[in-house]
C-alpha cells in the first residue's frame, strides 16, 4: 500500500504507531545516556552521520544506534514518543509544518550538509532542448511542491500566485504556464522513478541521491536558502542536552568539514553557514 506525503501528515498517530511496528521498527526509550538512537529516511545523511560524527561521539563514550524509517512522518513521531532522541531528514519548513499538524514539539539543533532539489531528465540533455507541452513530475506533499515550482518559477517556466504561502501551494497555484507543461504530483520517494516515464523530475536531494543520481547531473538545481536546509532535530526541552550539544559540535568541528569536502560524492550540497569558505 501507497500513502502520499500528505496523507501521512493527516494520520492519526496511533496509526502511524502502527505502522512502524509492522515496518519491524519496535522502538524503546533508548537504555542509558549513553546509547544515542537516531532516525534517518532514505539518502545520505546516514552515510555522513556514520563516516563523519559518530567516530567523533564514540570517543566520547556514545554508542549510535540506526533506526531506518520509510515513510514521511514517522521519524518525527518517534522522537515525540521518546522512542529515538534525535533524526535527520528534514529541513525547518517540513519540521514546523508537521509540528503544527501533529502536536509535536520538536526543534533543531543544527543544520547538515543537504542535496538541492534539482530538475532532471532522461530524455534532454538540456533546458533548452525541453518541448512545449513537456510532463513534469513534482512533489505532492506542498512544502516540497512549493520547491519545485520555485525552480520552474526561477527558469521562466511558470508564474506563481504572489504570496502564496509554502505550507499550503500546489500546481493549481500556478497563474501562468507559457511552455503549457503538464504538471504532475506524486509521492516524492516515486520521483527518481517517474523520470522512465516524464520529460522532467523534480527530485528532492536526498532521493536523488539515494537512487544513484548525480546533483552534477541536473539540468537545474534549485537555490537552496536557509529554511530548505535539513537539520538535526530533537523533541525540545531536549536542544540544551549534552547529547544534542555534543552532535552539533561534531557537525560544526574542522574535522568534520575538511572530511565533507574531501569527499567528491558530496559535490553540489548545500553547506551550512557555520562551514569555512
Amino acid at each position: 500500500m501507497r500513502f502520499s506525503s500528505r496523507a501521512f501528515l493527516r494520520m492519526p498517530l496511533p496509526l502511524l504507531g502502527a505502522l512502524a511496528l509492522c515496518s519491524g521498527l519496535l522502538l524503546q526509550p533508548s537504555a542509558h545516556a549513553a546509547d544515542l538512537r537516531v532516525g534517518f529516511m532514505p539518502g545520505p545523511y546516514r552515510d555522513a552521520f556514520t563516516q563523519g560524527i559518530e567516530p567523533q561521539l564514540k570517543t566520547q563514550g556514545y554508542t549510535v544506534k540506526y533506526i531506518e524509517f520509510s515513510q514521511g512522518v514517522q521519524p518525527n513521531d518517534a522522537v515525540e514518543r521518546g522512542q529515538i532522541d534525535a533524526n535527520i531528514f528534514q529541513h525547518t519548513l517540513y519540521l514546523n509544518a508537521t509540528n503544527k499538524q501533529q502536536g509535536f514539539d520538536l526543534v533543531p539543533v543544527v543544520q547538515v550538509p543537504t542535496p538541492p532539489m534539482g530538475l532532471y531528465s532522461q530524455r534532454h540533455q538540456s533546458l533548452g532542448t525541453v518541448p512545449d507541452g513537456a510532463t513534469v513530475t513534482l512533489p505532492a506533499d506542498p512544502v516540497n511542491a512549493a520547491r519545485a515550482l520555485n525552480i520552474l518559477a526561477a527558469i521562466g517556466w511558470v508564474t506563481l500566485k504572489p504570496g502564496v504561502s509554502p505550507l499550503s501551494v500546489s500546481e493549481r497555484d500556478v497563474v501562468n504556464n507559457p511552455k503549457r507543461l503538464k504538471l504532475v504530483p506524486l509521492e516524492a520517494a516515486q520521483a527518481p522513478r517517474s523520470l522512465a516515464d516524464a520529460d522532467i523530475a523534480a527530485v528532492q536531494g536526498n532521493f536523488a541521491v539515494a537512487s544513484g543520481l548525480k546533483l552534477t547531473d541536473a539540468l537545474k538545481l534549485e537555490d537552496m536558502t536557509p529554511p530548505y536546509v535539513n537539520v538535526v532535530a530533537v523533541k525540545r526541552g531536549n536542544e540544551n542536552a549534552k547529547f544534542a550539544k555534543d552532535i552539533a559540535a561534531a557537525y560544526q568541528s574542522p574535522e568534520f568539514q575538511r572530511f565533507f569536502k574531501a569527499n567528491p560524492t558530496w559535490a553540489g550540497y548545500r553547506l551550512p553557514d557555520y562551514f569555512s569558505q
